[in-house]
């Protein structure tokens, strides 16, 4: 069996990583996924993938955390959205490499400093924060919401694309290749992505916003939430609160006249991961209290 090279190990895992999982397998149905739906993005996700990892090997980051594809997603996720919303020019590959680099570097700084078992993982804020810098300048977009009739077939599909909508990907071919690539990560794992995208959905057409919600835009989010937040543990109390709280934030982001990307996502995760950090200390010092009344 031939072995798989590491820069290619690496950039899988970084595009599996957009999904929160390292598996390389699950990587290549994210790249596949990009093929068949929008082979016009490919070339930005890959540049912006190969931008983060060289960064990160050029200034000596640790190979294991280069091969988990922890400097390549958000990369991916810059290279995805500036080849979607920039039209082509020669600007445009230094701009993807420039961001890519500058995200991997602040996802180097914020893993030193994240040494506590309940520190706030950074997700995808690099993403985000670059995003909006580089879309205020250049003007934010309009995002085209296709119409679509409401039936069966359709909201099937919107079930998909909520899943696909978190690499920019409006197909739900796209969203079917994604979970089959979580599914080979485990089955929890794409019952989650696929619970969040569903309820993301349903809460779109309870406030009769049909067009976001037939296209996936509302399913992101959560689903992504939903993902990171089963990871931290076994009960199903954390990532359905993921769920409500980044539905309720997405509105006030939206006021904001910022497009949402994946704010939704890490604000709630982080809103999360810092209140479990505060009870966890709380409870911490109640012990040791407890523990000095009975040592007098």
């Amino acid at each position: 069996m031939t072995h798989c090279p590491d820069w290619a190990t690496a950039l899988c895992n970084g595009f599996s990583q957009v999904f929160l999982q390292r598996h390389p397998l699950c990587g290549v149905l994210c790249l596949l996924a990009i093929v068949v739906s929008a082979p016009a993005l490919l070339g930005g996700a890959l540049l912006g993938a190969v931008a983060g990892l060289l960064t990160a090997q050029r200034r000596g980051y640790a190979k294991t955390e280069r091969q988990a594809g922890l400097y390549s997603y958000n990369g991916v996720l810059l290279g995805l959205l500036l080849s979607h919303q920039l039209p082509w020019s020669a600007m445009l590959p230094l701009l993807i490499i420039a961001s890519a680099g500058i995200s991997s570097m602040v996802v180097h700084q914020w893993l030193k400093r994240a040494t506590h078992p309940h520190s706030l993982m950074i997700y995808t804020a690099p993403f985000v924060a670059i995003g909006w810098v580089l879309l205020t300048l250049q003007g934010t977009p309009e995002y085209s919401v296709e119409p679509y009739a409401l039936n069966a077939w359709t909201l099937l599909q919107a079930l998909f694309k909520g899943i696909s909508q978190v690499m920019l990907l409006n197909h739900p071919v796209a969203g079917l290749l994604i979970v089959i690539g979580l599914c080979l990560s485990h089955w929890r794992v794409a019952l989650w992505a696929l619970t969040g995208s569903l309820a993301g959905l349903l809460w779109s057409l309870y406030q009769q916003d049909t067009g976001a919600a037939l296209n996936g835009l509302a399913g992101y989010n959560p689903a992504l939430a939903a993902l990171a937040l089963s990871q931290q543990g076994s009960r199903v109390c954390k990532p359905l609160l993921g769920i409500v709280v980044t539905l309720a934030l997405a509105p006030g982001l939206s006021a904001l006249g910022l497009p949402l990307l994946t704010a939704p996502f890490v604000l709630s995760c982080w809103g999360i991961g810092g209140g479990v950090r505060l009870l966890s200390r709380k409870s911490a010092d109640s012990e040791a209290q407890s523990r000095l009344r009975i040592e007098r």
